[in-house]
């Protein structure tokens, strides 16, 4: 049975041929055997004609049935109409509950083209959804409970990785900038360094002529051309198509960086290392660290990947900022995080009883903070680490429950935190006293991050200038 559009194509095409011979429809339809009205139907695009009958229709218009079959529109005004019914028999148009436009004889290409032009626009800003901050939240949340169903592990990611560095050449240690080219020119892309990146991007693949630019110089923790140049590979590699919506978009860019951290930090390599430190009783984030050549950060995230599935240990990762706001998380340990009315955890500020924020009192900034905190769902042991951008301080912590702090460098501390968040009375209600002395005689001035109001900028892909983007491309397109 045919589909509409391609029973739509072939009335226009009988009726193309019909009318190049001078014949009514009732002319046609007493040469073939049917009435005209039931040759209209078929010319419409309503009935399905028997191979017969378009037998009969060939040999009075002078023409062959794979002509009338052929899938191409007859001519460019029939090319219009298909296009506009296919666009006004859309789910997306239906949705809009307005009328769809009849195309009579009078009805002129420039009035079909004009509508279609409107078509096309709002596909085009159906394409390129706004997200709203608690859009953006939400599925932020989702793709972060999913990925806790899988211990946070990627096994085809995982193989991926490891295939491209053996073909690289790669096989210990720390992964070098020439090999990362290695990987590229593998792909047929040029790792080029620029200075004049759109300022909405961390890199730019130009698909046409196989380069992939990025910025002249490293940023902080001495892997982040190396992060970044394996992250635009990735979505090649992945088979990664221009994101759908908000949540496909923040799939695609966990995928990249976990390619990216499974380059710099192999998973035999890696397990073989937290193995021999379980082992030994002296897992730590920054031997981890030290032996791939990668930020602290990083490591505490791969940490995450890998310990759970192959060690057996349960864990969370933190990224707190200054202020006390959780910027990055994961858990599988169960630790009380506090969260929105969504679920989400990102924004939320954390308990200060919690070494992600005690560790910013510490005067030696250079090394990891050790900390057992008791809480409503246990002791839980933790290591943080803390460090500062040109945005401000922030902390790295990695931690599990008190049970598996054995296995782990810095579980002698003595070092000792109470929290009891989410009640109000452990760090968020004031001090009675202040309380009294103060309510009703201050008034402060809250600093509102503009974010929190903003929603995330509209184009292909969320938070990236197109215009600013393709300028740059064609500036060195024939570089």
């Amino acid at each position: 049975m045919a589909s509409s559009f391609e029973l739509t194509t072939l009335g226009h095409r009988i009726r193309h041929h019909r009318l190049a011979r001078g014949y009514t429809l009732d002319e046609l339809g007493a040469m073939v055997g049917v009435a005209g009205s039931q040759l209209s139907l078929i010319e419409n695009g309503k009935r399905e004609p028997k191979l017969s009958l378009l037998q009969e229709i060939a040999r009075a218009t002078e023409t062959e049935v794979t002509e009338l079959l052929s899938r191409e529109p007859p001519n460019r005004r029939a090319a219009l109409e298909i296009e506009l019914e296919r666009a006004q028999t859309s789910p997306f148009f239906r949705q809009l509950g307005i009328p769809p436009v009849k195309v009579t004889k009078g009805t002129s290409d420039d009035t079909i083209e004009a509508v279609l032009g409107l078509h096309r626009e709002l596909q085009r800003r159906e394409r390129e959804t706004i997200a709203s901050p608690e859009e953006a939240r939400r599925a932020n949340t989702e793709l972060r409970l999913r990925m806790r169903e899988t211990s946070n592990h990627l096994p085809e990611i995982e193989r991926l990785a490891e295939k491209q560095l053996k073909a690289a050449g790669h096989s210990t240690g720390a992964l070098t900038h020439r090999t990362v080219s290695i990987m590229a020119e593998q792909l047929g892309f040029e790792l080029i360094y620029v200075s004049d990146l759109p300022h909405s991007a961390r890199s730019v693949t130009d698909l046409e002529n196989g380069r992939i630019y990025l910025p002249p110089a490293s940023i902080p923790g001495g892997h982040g051309l190396r992060s970044m140049a394996l992250q635009a590979m990735a979505h090649r590699l992945l088979g990664h198509r221009p994101p759908t919506d908000y949540a496909d978009f923040l799939q695609q860019r966990l995928e990249i960086n976990y390619y990216a951290a499974c380059c710099l930090m192999p998973e035999t390599s890696s397990v073989a290392f937290l193995t021999q430190a379980k082992k030994d009783r002296n897992l730590a984030v920054e031997d981890f660290r030290d032996a791939f050549g990668v930020t602290h950060e990083a490591a505490a995230m791969r940490m995450t990947n890998l310990m759970t599935v192959h060690l057996g240990i349960r864990l969370h990762f933190m990224r707190v900022d200054g202020d006390g706001a959780i910027s990055r998380v994961y858990e599988n340990d169960d630790l009380p995080l506090p969260t929105d009315v969504t679920g989400s955890v990102e924004g939320q500020i954390v308990c200060k009883k919690f070494s992600a924020r005690s560790a910013f009192d510490e005067h030696n900034r250079t090394t990891e903070h050790y900390q057992y905190t008791d809480t409503p769902a246990g002791t839980y042991w933790c290591s943080s680490q803390t460090g500062t951008t040109s945005s401000g301080d922030f902390s790295i912590t990695v931690g599990v429950p008190f049970d598996d702090a054995r296995w782990f460098r810095g579980r002698e501390t003595t070092k000792r935190g109470v929290s009891h968040c989410p009640d109000e009375s452990c760090c968020r209600r004031p001090d009675t006293e202040a309380a009294e002395r103060w309510s009703g005689k201050a008034w402060p001035s809250a600093r509102v991050h503009q974010y929190m109001f903003s929603p995330l900028p509209r184009g292909m892909f969320p938070g990236v200038d197109d215009a600013e983007v393709f300028s740059f491309l064609d500036r060195h397109a024939d570089g």
